[in-house]
């Protein structure tokens, strides 16, 4: 009597996935007492996104304000007072009034005013004349940025000055083009709206990243990677383990971080909260296998947490267009902000808070974002094997 056998992949026993389960259940639960009785996983997650809110919503602006002027005067009329009554009333300026250029340019090398408005003796005789009075602005460049800001206000409030004067005398503008400015989605030119997005990708870094990129190394050095290893524990279980206690701190920090930006900083929500949250979603788990991956690979706290900081965070602080617009970059350095996660994540949020539902913009950064988190969560997979070596 011959009996045949058929080499058939084995389908798993009810016990054996209701054992596998359990095990799971009792990896997340683990992590989650480990994070309660980590004072720095919680500190990461709630407390570190409150001082970078608060520091980058109150402490940094990128706007202008309150900017002090040297006024140069050479003959005071009514012009020339109608003009500084007009820099005067604008939240931009505070105008300091001195007596002469020689006095103006020794404030401005002190740096006790940051530019000089200089009107000339005939400046009221050539206002009226076709070529119009000329303006002298002389700024500190130090501070390139600031330099182009204080020209472009002066130059906003003389052309405004200029069109209310025409509207009060009932005379036509002589120039052949009027320009009527319109700003989309921030109209009111907040950096506040602008810096706000980004810092929740700043914290999503963080609590993704830095965080898990000391979990295995952490198991490694305590001696428990060894004794898991000898239980029926699979890698895939310890990793899901790890990931899903560290995703719902992530999604918390998001919350956290959304409804100070909404409600203490008023930065508008125009999209979907569904969208945020998908986006959100992907780009946590892109950061979570970026951390896991670091760790996996290093297997030491010290070492996990420097290249963690290299490799995840300064990029999405430098190289996402948090701050540094991406286009003015060097071509090259635009080439290498492709390979970092935060760029498609700040780009997608940036959209969402102040622009809406842009599908055009939303898809193609969403995709990215999955086929990133795939790439890190598989390679992290491949490389955690059940062995010592």
């Amino acid at each position: 009597m011959t009996t045949t056998t058929t080499d058939q992949p084995r389908k798993p026993m009810p016990y054996q996935r209701s054992g596998s389960l359990m095990r799971l259940r009792g990896l997340v639960r683990k992590e989650f007492l480990q994070v309660a009785r980590d004072p720095s996983s919680l500190a990461i997650a709630f407390v570190l996104p409150v001082i970078l809110l608060l520091l980058f919503g109150y402490g940094v602006s990128l706007d202008a304000t309150h900017v002090p002027i040297a006024m140069v005067i050479e003959k005071p009329t009514a012009d020339t007072t109608s003009f500084c009554a007009e820099l005067e009333h604008s939240h931009y300026f505070e105008p300091i009034y001195v007596h002469g250029m020689p006095a103006a340019k020794q404030a401005l090398m002190q740096r006790q005013v940051d530019a000089i408005v200089h009107l000339r003796a005939d400046f009221s005789e050539k206002l009226r004349l076709p070529d119009g009075a000329p303006v002298q602005l002389v700024v500190n460049g130090v501070d390139a940025n600031t330099a182009r800001l204080i020209d472009g206000y002066v130059t906003g409030a003389y052309g405004s000055w200029l069109q209310h004067g025409t509207e009060e005398t009932g005379t036509t503008d002589t120039a052949p083009v009027r320009l009527e400015q319109r700003i989309w989605f921030n109209a009111n030119v907040r950096s506040r709206n602008y810096l706000v997005p980004g810092v929740v990708a700043v914290v999503m870094t963080l609590i993704g990243a830095l965080l898990t990129a000391l979990l295995m190394a952490r198991e490694w050095e305590r001696g428990t990677m060894e004794a898991l290893m000898v239980t029926p524990v699979s890698m895939l279980e310890v990793l899901v383990g790890k990931i899903v206690p560290y995703f719902i701190l992530g999604m918390g920090g998001l919350a956290l971080s959304v409804t100070m930006g909404v409600w203490l900083f008023e930065v508008p929500l125009r999209g979907s909260i569904w969208v945020l949250l998908l986006g959100s979603s992907l780009f946590l788990l892109t950061a979570l296998g970026m951390g896991l991956l670091i760790s996996t690979m290093t297997r030491v706290q010290f070492v996990a947490a420097q290249v963690a900081i290299i490799t995840t965070f300064l990029p999405a602080f430098i190289l996402s267009g948090f701050i540094f617009d991406i286009g003015s970059m060097p071509r090259p350095i635009q080439w290498i902000t492709h390979i970092i996660p935060a760029r498609y994540y700040v780009s997608l949020l940036k959209t969402n808070f102040l622009t809406g539902d842009v599908w055009s913009v939303i898809v193609p950064n969403a995709v990215a974002l999955a086929v990133m988190a795939t790439i890190f969560l598989g390679l992290t997979r491949v490389l955690s094997q059940k062995r010592l070596d």
